[in-house]
């Protein structure tokens, strides 16, 4: 067994034992196929399959929407569960294209740590120094994988200082990569003193693992050329004396990230990576909540839900809430509290996910994540308990960037379309909007990729072809503040309001000008941005 940090020893052992992490990437550094290899290694899948092959080995298992396989990118988060060594790895792959960094967003608020992908010849790109500060926000422990060695790369210093310099945390090694492009031979492992060498010739197998007795042990002749050999002695030299040294504590409060070099397409540095998130990823940790915080190893159950997925599988129209649970030992079968509705749920038929595959969920424990399938009840932001009115808060919901209007191919089909767009709403993929004047609604997104999966989930799910237009408004912001002011500016700005899925007062903007003016002339109304889906 993997020795781990003594940092909850109280916890049962089963809660103990998981580790619940993302992945989290630019896009194309490589991050599906590192999640390929994660299940590989896991025992979870028989062979990977890899993003840019063709036919039917391109159905890479965490990619399940028809867009996904066809584009060969995540678009949606989708979670799996796997037994690695002694440990229970849950791992959710997330969206890396920016369009759909709303997702990413809540999934990271269902997680205990975050695995960063980056790409050699890339380093820190602008998608990733967005998804970190989120990480940041959370204090979310990072583990870092520098991905592509086998292609030609960037000088390893450079990508350290890159990662200091832009995302301000303190980058220890644990592993040095024994040349780069074609030379790239493997890694030196600093942390165990082992020669890891990678084998070209057969990509779902890890080549061998030499033991060594520190870089002076003749046996590293043996095996790496002259001149790499040279370099490596005198970079890991220098590495020493100028980075820290690994500090499991510094790592587990967020200030400190270990990097491992490796090629995932090859298999190479991944099961080394899998060691370190048992090893220094963090157990299941104490969720934010009101009126109290919900700790892992409390006996009663809890738990909520961070995202809501329809017609995973497109032979049956369900819908699944992914649950993240919080605490407790869940059976299936158990009767849970929905808290917003304050109605008792029984629990019948929970699954464990692997991507599209999915097995009945007889227990998880606090670390787990859970499907649970329903019609509709459960939304983002739902806490499950057994009981008690305990609220999960952190969960974020963000203006969308760009607004059009949606009108059904069909106008005959238009309560079709209202009916599909509200799911869509529901499930996080798009904000909704039903103006107070006029007929149709108005659809917001972060990224435009966003109205292309819309559209082409609407026809393939709903039989409904829609037309996307642009709009006269730019933006969207919730209204808040006392009963009596709300309606005072609703009353006075009708043409610019809508409500959302929720029911809640928006006021859709056309200019800057529009917000300043709300500013100046309804001081005891506030236009926010962000709407926290606690419910």
């Amino acid at each position: 067994m993997l020795d781990t940090p003594a940092n909850r020893p109280d916890l049962p052992p089963e809660i103990a034992r998981r580790r619940t992490f993302a992945i989290i990437s630019h896009p194309d550094a490589g991050k599906t196929t590192l999640t390929e290899k994660f299940l590989l290694f896991g025992g979870a899948i028989q062979m990977a399959g890899q993003v840019r092959a063709k036919g039917e080995a391109r159905r890479t298992r965490s990619d399940f929407m028809q867009m996904e396989k066809d584009r060969g990118i995540s678009v949606s988060a989708s979670a799996m569960s796997f037994d690695y060594s002694d440990f229970r790895f849950n791992l959710v792959d997330t969206p890396g294209h920016s369009d759909f960094s709303e997702d990413t967003y809540r999934t990271l608020t269902a997680v205990d740590a975050a695995v960063m992908v980056i790409d050699g010849a890339k380093g820190v790109e602008s998608q990733t120094r967005k998804l970190f500060e989120v990480c940041r926000l959370r204090d979310l422990p990072i583990l870092t994988f520098c991905n592509k060695m086998d292609r030609e790369s960037r000088d390893t210093f450079d990508i350290i200082d890159e990662i200091q310099e832009n995302l301000a945390i303190d980058v220890t090694p644990a592993s040095w990569p024994i040349g780069v492009g074609s030379e790239f031979l493997g890694c030196y492992d600093i942390l165990r003193d082992r020669l890891e060498l990678m084998d070209r010739k057969d990509r779902n197998k890890v080549a061998e693992s030499i033991r060594i007795a520190g870089l002076e042990d003749p046996k590293l002749a043996e095996h790496v050329p002259p001149h790499l050999l040279d370099k490596l002695v005198e970079e890991v030299e220098m590495a020493r004396e100028l980075l820290p040294k690994l500090d499991p504590q510094s790592v587990l409060e967020g200030h400190m990230t270990p990097i491992w070099f490796g090629s995932a397409i090859n298999s190479f540095g991944v099961k080394e990576l899998m060691d370190g998130i048992a090893t220094y990823g963090p157990v299941p940790q104490v969720q934010s909540a009101e009126p109290r915080q919900i700790a892992p190893e409390e006996k009663k159950v809890a738990g909520f839900v961070f995202k809501v997925q329809a017609n995973m599988d497109p032979k049956h129209r369900d819908r699944v809430a992914f649950v993240r649970m919080a605490s407790g030992h869940f059976e299936r079968g158990m009767k849970l509290t929905h808290v917003r509705s304050k109605k008792p749920m029984t629990i019948s038929n929970p699954v464990m996910f692997l991507a599209s595959d999915r097995e009945l969920a007889e227990e998880a424990w606090a670390g787990d994540i859970i499907g649970i399938p329903n019609h509709g009840q459960l939304r983002i932001g739902d806490t499950l308990t057994e009981g008690e009115a305990l609220r999960v808060t952190g969960i974020p919901s963000f203006a969308p960037e760009l607004l059009q209007s949606c009108r059904a191919g069909d106008p005959m089909k238009a309560k079709h379309l209202e009916k599909a767009l509200m799911q869509f709403a529901e499930e996080g993929a798009a904000k909704v909007f039903k103006p107070s004047f006029g007929s149709g609604f108005i659809v917001g997104v972060v990224g435009p990729l966003q109205f292309e999966v819309l559209g082409s989930r609407i026809e393939m799910e709903y039989g409904l072809p829609v037309r996307f237009d642009s709009s006269q408004f730019t933006s969207a912001r919730w209204v808040k503040g006392e009963r009596q002011a709300v309606d005072k500016f609703v009353n006075a700005n009708k043409q610019h309001i809508a409500t959302d899925h929720d029911g809640d007062v928006v006021y859709l903007t056309r200019l800057q000008w529009d917000i300043d003016r709300v500013e100046r002339d309804y001081p005891d109304v506030t236009l926010s941005a962000t709407k926290e889906m606690m419910v």
